[in-house]
């Protein structure tokens, strides 16, 4: 696992952490800071989409229950 530098905080009686804590929700909010993930979808669930059938019509045309196709 890779190893992420960040900035090393100041320390001593002049340091807000409140308010260090606050900027830190603001940021995350507005998207400057975080991990993002995207998911890839199974092809199954990507066929079924592009079909535009619902689940219980795809799962009968393949022959499966609707539970072997849950999302």
């Amino acid at each position: 696992m890779r190893k992420v530098k960040t900035k090393k905080a100041k320390r001593g009686p002049s340091r807000n952490i409140g308010q260090e804590i606050l900027d830190g929700v603001r940021a995350i909010k507005a998207g400057r800071i975080g991990r993002r993930f995207t998911v890839d979808s199974f092809p199954i669930i990507r066929a079924r989409e592009k079909s535009g059938v619902s689940q219980s019509q795809f799962a009968a045309l393949l022959g499966v229950s609707v539970r072997t196709l849950q999302d």
